[in-house]
């Protein structure tokens, strides 16, 4: 597998063809895994996918229908870039009711995928080695996105409540960032949500800095304990972006996005919108509205809230029962994943090689750094898409394999 994580090297005559900014940014390290743990035999804990036995498929096909039959040629018209007002008043009435934050529909563009507003805000905001905080271990879609405009990654380590605010301070004070980066609630990969302290401080470091937080949260409505802190945007609206989607809540396939922003970069960020796509699909868009106004969406996502959190429980468990007891994990409140570390310097990259022999699948650390070193002893687990019994099973399998890594690690060492 060490093959998937692409280094920098000679650059080949084909390799001139292509624009420097491509040069140096790898495939996505989880699709690569995806194509290896493809086989039924295998249990995979590697893909980051919502449960497709809790897609709303029958309300959705009433919705199509529904919008054929009395909106059907504007729905496959072209379209404004801004996105369907129906829908960015929906998201505007979600913010305000669910989360107390005043967010008006004007500051609100819809983008295919919470993954286009990442693109976007690196289009208009990062030039060659522009800073960019980001949390270590981070998303890999942001590393990736952001990748592409050759900034200089300032990673910033999390604790078990958040970033850790004195490396943040000491960043702050010896360089100018213009985005920092953050999955506030269950963090991707981590799941480690901030807490109102760590927030707090946060806010403080960069009042007067030019930073923008780019706070991205599509987790945030799968809570399955505890309450949540207050977003960033409570505090500092100037200069916080807001990352949402539908991707975790109804369906993934629809790629439908948004990204709330103030009016300045609202305006640079319509232009990068319509230089990527013109707009992202209407037919969507107005099929997710229709969805959204007739049926429960509430009680839908409850029941997601539920399935996730027995399905958390399950994972836990098994990890207390089949894994060494040196090896350290979290345990999330919400969303979809958990992290692993391993006891001393072992490698999860080697674990992978020997766990998917034993057809079970998960993605090793490695890609959520930015350094690209070979090894990490960490690794992401997701507890989505496997029932309790098939759970149970795979975190089995992958005890044993940590338990062949540490005896061949010990083997070797003497």
């Amino acid at each position: 597998m060490e093959e998937l994580i692409k280094k920098p090297g000679t650059v080949t005559k084909s390799d001139q063809m292509f624009s420097d900014r491509i040069a140096d940014v790898p495939r996505s390290f989880i699709r690569e895994i995806l194509k290896v743990a493809i086989s039924p035999d295998v249990i995979s804990f590697a893909g980051g996918l919502p449960n497709r036995n809790l897609f709303p498929v029958e309300e959705l096909k009433v919705s199509a229908g529904k919008v054929f039959d009395t909106m059907g040629k504007d729905a496959l018209q072209y379209s404004n870039s801004e996105g369907y007002l129906p829908l960015r008043k929906y998201i505007s009435n979600y913010y305000s009711v669910k989360h107390g934050l005043p967010v008006h529909s004007d500051n609100i563009l819809i983008t295919s995928g919470s993954q286009q507003g990442l693109d976007l805000l690196g289009k208009i905001m990062l030039n060659h080695s522009d800073e960019v905080i980001i949390e270590e271990p981070g998303y890999l879609g942001a590393i990736q996105a952001f990748s592409l405009y050759r900034p200089t990654f300032r990673p910033i380590p999390l604790l078990n409540d958040g970033i850790d605010t004195v490396a943040l301070e000491k960043t702050l004070s010896g360089g100018d960032p213009k985005l920092m980066y953050v999955v506030p609630e269950f963090q991707n990969p981590s799941g480690i949500s901030y807490s109102s302290d760590v927030r707090l401080k946060v806010i403080k470091s960069l009042q007067g800095k030019r930073c923008f937080i780019v706070e991205d949260n599509p987790y945030i409505d799968l809570r399955f304990e505890g309450t949540g802190s207050k977003s960033f945007y409570s505090y500092l609206p100037e200069k916080t972006i807001l990352l949402g989607t539908f991707s975790k809540t109804t369906v993934p396939g629809f790629r439908m996005g948004w990204i709330v922003a103030p009016d300045d970069l609202m305006e640079k960020l319509l232009i990068a919108k319509q230089a990527a796509d013109l707009h992202t699909s209407i037919f969507t868009q107005m099929l997710l509205f229709s969805y959204l106004s007739d049926y429960d969406n509430d009680s839908h996502i409850r029941k997601i809230i539920n399935v996730y959190g027995r399905q958390r429980d399950a994972m836990v468990k098994a990890i207390e029962r089949y894994f060494p007891s040196d090896v350290k994990f979290t345990c999330p409140q919400g969303g979809m994943f958990l992290w692993v570390t391993l006891p001393g310097t072992l490698s999860s990259m080697e674990l992978f090689n020997i766990a998917i022999e034993k057809n079970v699948a998960f993605v090793p650390g490695n890609p959520f750094y930015t350094d690209r070193r070979d090894h990490y002893s960490t690794l992401r687990l997701n507890f989505s898409c496997s029932d309790e019994t098939v759970i149970d099973e795979g975190i089995k399998r992958l005890g044993g394999s940590i338990d062949e890594l540490m005896g061949k690690s010990m083997s070797e060492a003497n």
